[in-house]
Formats: structure tokens, sequence, C-alpha cells
């Protein structure tokens, strides 16, 4: 099932007399949910991606709008109408009720010619139970359970009913590390088995960068950029996506381009063809330096971190606006940790440039590649 978002926008009335304005949640979102796929909407908290999941399931109605699943027009239909699962962030599972009794419980309030029998509810909370694996747990009460395995007795409630889209506002948020990156490659899995198409709300980058078939980022309510997860972290439309992807962050530094060069703090570090005579903000990613003992960027050392099959070195710029900036370089390569400075060239495809004004991205030509622009 295709969903379609048209200039969907959100507006919560100002409460007081000191803010009397409205407060835009979303604003004029627009965004389009290819039938079968994962889909993340990512973004700090406060961002507007649970508001955006609240419309589409009809918990929130838009203040202007559409919402469209296929060619229906399910703006104005009840939640209940919708055909929409929806696994909140703190499960919300009865705690009186057994297992087989919290999956069937959406199934009980069917009506009319949608009503089942004892024996076909039975068989659909058997079927969701084998799907998200427990068949095993069904006697016993949530407090009994693990939060992984309250997680799974959530999602194979939202399953049961068998919805034309799922939704997932933070499913993982509640369970540790270790526990997060196991159920998150089973929603992947059950996903992939359903077809059923989703939308899955996280601030976690690493998790959505993971899983999704597609990430719409989002900022202040506002879509900032969408697209395959690769595409969106190898060309950010505008600073704000550089920075929120990327484990570790991307550097940041002030810099300025004289004669198609791009110059930090007066050093010039790499040839930027087809860009104006400005100042800018450059973004290099940690895996975007070469390690070189006359290379053009040269940074005061101030420790190495080893990680296995790669190096972090940690080093300051003047330049940079962070504190220190983070280099990943191969393991295989030596740094003399007893020096005061290290030095690196830069990989053309891993540094981007950014207006000082807009901050929005700018082009420029890397010989061999199509011309580097945000999409």
């Amino acid at each position: 099932m295709k969903i379609m978002l048209k200039n969907l926008t959100k507006k919560f009335p100002g409460r007081s007399r000191k803010h009397p304005e409205d407060v835009i949640a979303v604003n004029d979102f627009t965004c389009e949910i290819p039938d079968g796929e994962l889909v993340g909407l990512l973004g700090p908290s406060g961002c507007g991606k649970s508001t955006t999941l609240n419309m589409i399931c009809g918990l929130e109605d838009a203040s202007s709008g559409s919402i469209f699943f296929g060619d229906e027009n399910v703006t104005a239909l009840a939640p209940e109408l919708r055909g929409v699962g929806m696994v909140f962030q703190n499960y919300a599972l009865y705690p009186h009720l057994n297992v087989f009794k919290n999956i069937q419980f959406p199934l009980e309030n069917l009506k009319g010619k949608e009503r089942l029998s004892k024996g076909d509810m039975k068989s659909r909370v058997l079927e969701a139970a084998r799907l998200v694996q427990i068949e095993d747990l069904l006697d016993r009460k949530p407090r009994e359970l693990s939060g992984g395995q309250q997680q799974r007795v959530a999602i194979a409630r939202a399953l049961v009913k068998m919805p034309r889209v799922l939704l997932l506002d933070e499913p993982l948020s509640n369970l540790d590390a270790r526990l997060r990156l196991q159920t998150r490659e089973e929603i992947r899995k059950i996903q992939k088995k359903t077809g059923i198409t989703t939308v899955f709300v996280t601030h976690d980058q690493e998790e959505a960068m993971s899983i999704c078939d597609r990430i719409a980022v989002m900022n202040h309510g506002v879509l900032m950029q969408e697209g395959r997860p690769q595409d969106v972290y190898d060309n950010p439309a505008n600073l704000f996506v550089a920075r929120f992807l990327g484990t570790p962050p991307i550097n940041v530094f002030h810099g300025t381009v004289r004669d198609e060069t791009l110059f930090l703090n007066q050093a010039p570090v790499l040839k930027v063809k087809g860009v104006s005579d400005q100042d800018v903000i450059v973004g290099i990613r940690p895996e975007g330096f070469l390690l070189k003992s006359d290379g053009p960027l040269r940074c005061h050392l101030e420790r190495i971190e080893v990680m296995g099959r790669d190096v972090s070195i940690v080093s300051t710029h003047s330049a940079c606006t962070g504190t220190s900036l983070r280099s990943i370089i191969s393991s295989e390569s030596r740094v003399d940790t007893a020096a005061a400075e290290v030095c690196f060239s830069l990989k053309p495809g891993k540094v981007f440039l950014f207006s000082a004004k807009t901050e929005e991205r700018i082009s420029f030509e890397i010989p061999g590649q199509p011309l580097s622009k945000g999409e």
C-alpha cells in the first residue's frame, strides 16, 4: 500500500498569554512512501516525526494537507477505518491479560461482516505469534516478559489485524544496546516477510540507516531530505543532514573559496572547480582523510585510538568548529604518536561545501565523477 503525504501541516494553538502564537509541529510535509517498503522518519526530538505518524494513523487531525493510502484519501477517515497497525514506544500491553489475549484484543472489537469466529481469531493469533517467534509465551503475562519479548507482542498485536500499513513509533528506545540491535534485525525480517508498507520513527540515525529502504530526515517540522540511506549520506542536501547522519559525526570547518581553491586558515587544501569566491562551511567525513606526510591539511595531533581494523586520529585545527576533529584511517597506516603534527590530503568525494549564509549544499566538480551535489 503506497502512502502519499501532500503538503501535510499540523498546528497546535498557543496555550498561554505569553506565547499565544500557534506551534507548527509539521510544516508543509510532502513525501511518498512506496508500497511494501520500510521508510524511516528520522530527526531529533521535537522535529515532528511522531506527530506525522499520528496523522497517518488518524490519532491527530491534519490542520491542512492530504493523506492518501493508494488512491484513497484517508485524511478525514476515522483511525479504526484506516487499516493501520500501530506499535507505540511503551508497547501499551494490558497487564491483566496474557500474551494470547493481548494479541487477540484488536480482533474482539471487529464488527459486522469483519467479525471473526473464535476459531478464526485463534488461528490469526497463532499465525501472528509464529511470525514474531513467541509461540511459547502465549500463557504469560506482560510482567513475565523481557523488554524484547514485550516488543514482539506489541508487533504481533499490530499485525494480527492484517493491516494495510504498519506504524512503529520509537519501538526500540526502551531496550538495551544489544537487544536493540537484535530486535531491529527482527523487525526488518518481519517487514520483509509480510511485505507490509511500514513507517518507522526514530531519532537514532544508525538504526534508520541499517534497516530502512528509505529515510526522510526532518527538522523543525520540515522535510530536509529523503532518499535511500546511502544516497542521503553520500549527498547531503544541507549542513543539518550532513551533521545528523554519520558515526562518528562529520567534521565541520569554516573555510573560504578563492580561485576555485578551498582554503582553511589561508592554507589551500583542495581544488573545487566551479565554485565562486565566497566564505563556506566545510564538512569532511571522518573517512575522508588520507594520511600523508606532506599533506596540505596540517593538524595538531592529540591522540590515537586503535579500533581493530581502523585507527581513529583525534586532532585539532583552528578552522574546525568543534573542540577536535576525528579522522578514520586503516590500521595498516603508521602514525608517529610522538609527533606534534599530523598531515592529511583529502578525498574530494567525502568533502562537502555549504553556503555560509543558507547552509545549503554547494556543488563542485570532482575529476572523473558526476557533479557533486545534494539530491
